[in-house]
């Protein structure tokens, strides 16, 4: 289950309307159906039927948008129901489509959900999640924006502050006098020393400001203002019949409501962090918290996508009663939220009518229309993964910009260990891959890690020591220290 990406407080209201205000333009317009599948391919192999049906269903979110008012409201999203063994690409088409067009994006699994009245997750925290993941991708995108701002306007702060606290560490204690004349001096003084004092702040903030701009003072310490963090602490674990997720979040609509301003405190710090402190102030001051969350309830109502793995597993064993409150109590539950309806959340109404849904399963004892008839409707396209070939597995360690043998190369390459994986080497992981895959659980790429980790285990360990030299990892290579472990089934079945 996705946790909530922002748990804390609201930023404060900004001082002022923001930026140009909350963007609520659908990023998907400028990719056609084959742009997402070409941008797929870069990171998933084969596939292609599940690849076509997710770039069709988020194109025709465009067209929706297209579409007169009257219109747009009766064309509803076609859900998807993904059927493949675990480990061909089901979850990462889904992840790398929403990474693509930006859209709020999470996945959850079927069986982590409770039928209303038992303790756990209900399935209307799947959209209280998402608002959440969507407020968190907007602000930071809103906080990237005026970073440059933030950040000359943090500077002028701590130019400002470093002056005056030089300054008035600088001025001269009073000589003691008694209270009357002491009192009728600094009468007489007061508009004198205040005007010398801005002078000579005014000079200093001149000269701070070229130290800053050299980062010439960031180990010097300065006195800054910040809010002091309430931290209310760990709330229990199912407290009261209620899960610690959902009583966390009903703490924090207690402390949102109640709860005073957050107090102020000043504290010392280095330049470095002042600067940092004072650069994140400054952006939440320029960033309008409410139009970012406007936006963002936009954005889960019109390109939302929730990836509901594992929804074979809510399908009872036949018996028409039992114990499990993840089955089809579970499925009935998920039905409003994948039809479309209405739900609260923190930050007000959330509609789920063109939220787009993708449940996925493998299937392996049950049937798609083993699933409760009202929901099978609700997923009128269906598509089927295909296990994995020899070739396939070949393709995932040379193709994708994410390949396993590039991330290995990249790591090794920080130690000054140069390693290659010739393309007989990265062959006989793969042919290593489908035979323990034949033989055991089928469990698809994910079968490449555990051999390449196998693979690389003792370079991994001795690499600081091997640095400035260059291993090759070919056939013999990867035989050597897998072979003998996938030829033997009883060990494979422990080890691989």
């Amino acid at each position: 289950m996705v946790e909530a990406a922002r748990r804390s407080t609201p930023p404060p209201t900004p001082i002022r309307s923001g930026i140009e205000g909350a963007d609520s333009r659908l990023p998907m317009e400028d990719l056609t159906p084959t742009q997402i599948v070409a941008e797929l391919d870069k990171y998933v192999i084969g596939q292609g039927d599940a690849k076509k049906a997710v770039a069709v269903a988020l194109r025709n979110r465009y067209r929706r948008q297209q579409l007169p008012e009257e219109m747009r409201g009766e064309v509803m999203p076609k859900n998807i129901l993904m059927m493949g063994p675990t480990g061909v690409g089901k979850t990462e088409i889904a992840r790398r489509v929403a990474r693509i067009v930006e859209a709020p994006f999470i996945k959850v699994e079927a069986t982590k959900f409770t039928e209303v009245g038992y303790v756990g997750r209900d399935v209307e925290s799947i959209v209280r999640d998402l608002v959440e993941v969507a407020i968190d991708m907007l602000h930071g995108q809103k906080l990237e924006q005026v970073k440059e701002e933030a950040t000359r306007a943090a500077i002028q702060r701590l130019v400002d502050l470093l002056a005056e606290q030089l300054v008035e560490r600088t001025q001269p204690k009073p000589k003691p006098r008694p209270q009357t004349t002491r009192r009728r001096a600094a009468v007489e003084q007061t508009p004198r020393r205040d005007a010398a004092l801005r002078l000579q702040i005014e000079a200093e903030r001149e000269r701070l400001l070229g130290l800053l701009n050299e980062q010439a003072l960031e180990e010097e310490t300065v006195e800054i203002e910040i809010e002091a963090d309430y931290d209310p602490g760990d709330p229990g674990d199912g407290f009261g019949g209620m899960s610690t997720d959902d009583l966390y979040d009903t703490f924090q609509d207690f402390l949102d409501g109640y709860m005073p301003p957050p107090r102020r405190t000043r504290r010392r710090v280095s330049v470095r962090e002042a600067r940092r402190i004072l650069t994140q102030q400054e952006a939440d001051r320029l960033v309008d918290f409410d139009a970012v969350v406007d936006a963002a309830i936009k954005r889960v109502e019109e390109a939302a996508v929730v990836f509901i793995d594992e929804i074979d597993k809510t399908i009872g064993s036949g018996g028409e009663y039992g114990g499990d409150v993840s089955g089809e109590g579970v499925q009935r539950d998920l039905l409003p939220i994948v039809e479309g309806s209405v739900v609260m959340t923190r930050y007000g109404p959330v509609r789920t009518d063109h939220v787009l849904f993708i449940a996925a399963g493998s299937f392996h004892d049950s049937r798609p229309s083993d699933l409760i008839p009202e929901l099978q409707g609700r997923f009128p396209i269906r598509v089927e993964l295909s296990s994995l070939s020899e070739e396939d597995l070949f393709a995932i360690l040379t193709e994708p910009q994410n390949a396993l043998t590039k991330q290995y190369t990249a790591l090794m390459g920080t130690e000054g260990l140069d390693l290659v994986f010739e393309e007989s080497g990265q062959r006989e992981m793969a042919r290593l891959a489908t035979m323990v895959n034949a033989r055991t659980e089928d469990i698809g790429a994910r079968r490449l890690h555990t051999i390449i980790e196998r693979v690389v285990e003792d370079l991994s360990f001795n690499a600081p020591e091997m640095s400035g030299q260059r291993v090759a990892v070919d056939a013999a290579f990867v035989a050597e220290r897998v072979g003998d472990v996938a030829a033997d089934d009883d060990l494979s079945n422990f080890i691989l």
